[in-house]
């Protein structure tokens, strides 16, 4: 039977979770508490479709591909990205990483194909991120892949962690361009955006734990100019320091909070809005920093988010919605149980930002694991990654799979549907108005097509 994208209503209690073998680190990898990402243990979702929003009837699972195996090694995913009926998918640290991107022909949605393997040719390092894009600029005209790559082990003298920078102008056979470096004492870049601004093309870069390792030498977020992909230049560093509420013997991770608390702080992820004028940086618990980017040789620091003193941070990832007058905040909170903060797993927040020196929260979206504390230290019940299209918002959420909210008033967010694969252990989703694409750890890619004919 084909699996659907289904409707609430009738759903609670449908599915139970548990927490797997993990695969692979917590990405605070210098929390205290021991924790890894693995193989969920979602119930398949084979309830069938329900009456509701007429942004999700129709959407079925037309076809579920594990990526192959490489030099006799199985590979778990990451994120998943699409662009021009080609999915590109990032491969995790199961069995030693080095899996590259994986490259996949679309124009078939039912039977996508492996066309090709990249980004795999730095020893000792994962690929989780990549993003690609038509770049056009005196150097460059083509499409453009910027992939974030990051150590297993910065003890390895072979690896280092960065950005690869590919021509897939032709997705059967990309060309290697250029690679920006991290200081090797970082693990790398864990996340990263690629944008346009006339001219010009930037990577901004997420390199997490940078600042701490290299005693301040080192920022956690880079803006790279890579109009000459073969030769990337960075421009700019954000220095936390600069803010009034971040002292100047900041060691890069430790932040005394005003609310008297130590908070963990560091570059988690990074985007941009649709002009590439405000870039959104997912700094934990420092919240999501915004920094005007419309003269990217100077950037300015416009505000962030902020959280109660009861509050983990843990600021993941960002979307943003309406025009980029909205913003959608994922909190990836995997110890719902710590003295001094409220009892919970991560959840969604979402604010009005068009006063961007002072960002409004307008609500929280919770889905129906948040509150299950009792399952204890585990990433199956946290929300993970967002993608907006239109009043849609489609949220990644491991063992939750991918959850549909409509955000048409961001002021009353309304979980619309729901998709789970069987064991489900879902990283990424990636959404366009012709299908809906997951990455799942254990079992690969999904690929969800509106089709009115599937019963």
């Amino acid at each position: 039977m084909k699996r659907k994208l289904f409707l609430k209503s009738v759903l609670t209690g449908a599915l139970a979770f548990a927490m797997m073998t993990p695969s692979a680190i917590a990405h605070d990898v210098l929390d205290d508490i021991s924790i890894e990402k693995g193989e969920g243990a979602g119930a398949e979702a084979v309830i069938p479709q329900l009456e509701g929003s007429k942004n999700l009837n129709g959407w079925h699972e037309v076809a579920s591909v594990q990526v192959e195996e490489k030099d006799g090694v199985q590979n778990n995913t990451a994120d998943v990205y699409a662009h021009n009926g080609f999915a590109y998918v990032g491969t995790h640290t199961k069995n030693g990483g080095n899996g590259g991107v994986r490259v996949f022909d679309l124009k078939d949605p039912e039977s996508p194909e492996e066309v090709a393997v990249f980004a795999d040719d730095i020893p000792g390092t994962w690929t989780e991120k990549v993003i690609v894009q038509k770049v056009n600029t005196k150097d460059f005209n083509g499409d453009l892949a910027a992939v974030s790559v990051q150590q297993l082990d910065r003890k390895n003298p072979d690896s280092v962690g960065g950005v690869l920078l590919y021509d897939v102008t032709n997705p059967y056979h990309p060309e290697k361009l250029g690679f920006w470096a991290v200081d090797k004492r970082a693990p790398g870049t864990h996340e990263l955006y690629l944008a346009k601004q006339g001219d010009r093309a930037f990577v901004l870069a997420a390199s997490n734990y940078a600042d701490y390792y290299t005693h301040g030498e080192k920022k956690d977020f880079s803006l790279i100019d890579v109009s000459d992909p073969t030769n990337p230049e960075t421009i700019y560093e954000f220095d936390p320091r600069q803010l009034e509420e971040v002292p100047a013997d900041f060691n890069g991770y430790h932040w005394n909070a005003p609310d008297g608390k130590t908070r963990p702080v560091f570059n988690h992820s990074v985007m941009t809005d649709e002009n590439a004028k405000t870039a959104f940086l997912s700094y934990w618990d420092l919240g999501t920093i915004m920094l005007d980017i419309s003269d990217p040789d100077h950037p300015t620091y416009l505000g962030r988010t902020e959280y109660a003193s009861d509050q983990q941070g843990s600021a993941h990832s960002a979307q943003v919605a309406k025009g980029g007058t909205v913003l959608i905040e994922t909190r990836e909170v995997y110890a719902p149980q710590r003295a001094g903060f409220e009892e919970s797993y991560g959840y969604t927040r979402i604010f009005d930002i068009k006063d961007k020196t002072n960002p409004k929260l307008l609500s929280n979206f919770k889905t129906d694991l948040v509150d299950d504390v009792e399952d204890g230290v585990t990433f199956a019940n946290t929300v993970h990654d967002p993608k907006v299209v239109g009043n849609s918002l489609y949220l990644s959420h491991y063992a939750g799979g991918v959850r549909a909210v409509d955000i048409t008033d961001p002021a009353n967010p309304a979980e619309i549907g729901r998709y789970v694969p069987e064991n489900s252990f879902v990283w990424g989703v990636f959404a366009d108005r012709n299908y809906i694409l997951a990455s799942d750890m254990g079992s690969g890619l999904k690929v969800l097509q509106k089709n009115n004919d599937h019963e």
